[in-house]
Order: C-alpha cells, then sequence, then structure tokens
C-alpha cells in the first residue's frame, strides 16, 4: 500500500485560522479550483522517516524550508487506496515567493509525449470554509483540517 507524507500549515489572524494549500502544476489541472487543492505532500519511501519526507516535499512543493512543533494527524485512506500521514504546523508562509520544483508527465495521456511542468502551480491561505471547498474530495483530506479545528478549540479550552 502507497502511503504519502504531507504538511498542513495554519495561521491565526484576529479570530480566524487560515490554512495553507497548493494547487498541482499542468494541464490537467489548469482550469481546475474547487477540489484541486492539496496539502503539499509525497510518497515515502520504503523505510524513510514520514516526517522528514513531508518536511522534503514541503520544501520540493513551495522552495522553503519548514520547522516548528508538528502536531501529528490522523492518518487518512484516499478513495484510490493510497494512505496519507500528515502534521499540522502553526506557521506564516509568504505566497509571493514560493517555488516549486519540475516533474515529467505525459500529455496527452496515452500520446507517448513529455511534458516538463512544475509540480504546483499556486499557493494561498483560505479559511476552514473555504478551504473545505478547495480540498480534493477524493482525497478526503478536509479531514485534516477538521481534525485540526478540534485540536486548536481543545488547546483553547485547557
Amino acid at each position: 500500500m502507497k502511503t504519502s507524507a504531507g504538511i498542513l500549515v495554519y495561521k491565526k489572524q484576529g479570530a480566524t485560522y487560515y490554512f495553507f494549500l497548493v494547487h498541482p502544476g499542468g494541464p490537467f489541472w489548469k482550469n481546475k479550483d474547487l477540489g484541486a487543492w492539496s496539502i503539499p505532500k509525497g510518497e515515502i519511501e520504503a523505510g524513510e522517516d514520514e516526517l522528514e519526507r513531508a518536511r522534503t516535499e514541503f520544501k520540493e512543493e513551495t522552495g522553503k524550508e519548514i520547522n516548528g512543533t508538528f502536531i501529528p494527524l490522523t492518518a487518512i485512506r484516499l478513495k484510490s487506496g493510497k494512505r496519507v500521514k500528515a502534521w499540522a504546523l502553526q506557521s506564516d508562509i509568504a505566497t509571493a515567493d514560493c517555488t516549486s520544483n519540475f516533474i515529467d508527465v505525459e500529455w496527452p495521456p496515452r500520446s507517448g509525449k513529455t511534458l516538463h511542468i512544475p509540480e504546483v502551480d499556486r499557493w494561498e491561505w483560505f479559511t476552514a470554509e473555504e478551504a473545505r471547498q478547495k480540498l480534493n474530495p477524493a482525497q478526503v483530506q478536509v479531514g485534516f483540517v477538521e481534525e485540526l479545528l478540534i485540536y486548536i478549540a481543545q488547546q483553547q479550552a485547557l
């Protein structure tokens, strides 16, 4: 079973929490918005440290190092069967200078032609309500946002 690792970065401004999401690059995702966004994440290799993989993927997809006290979130299973492990981190990422690594994809599908595209083409902050709409429903990553909001509420109640 394939497993990916990612990081959900959040920040608080006033009374509102915001969540940092990425939009995949390339022609397939070009005109898609609602349901197309994700947390920065990538596949874990056998024997690899999961949090380090998540931090590496974050750097590859944003161009930024991420450090701090990571909050482990409950792993989710995608409709595809892939498992996603994630950690949350409170931080403030400037989106204006984000950069992404490049990947090769076959496009159009089954054409034998390869395009060299950025893995991520946009980086934005969203409120919880916006994140619920932007996150890919097939990836059920909205569960990470919901779990984090519950965690925050519990911490505030202490």
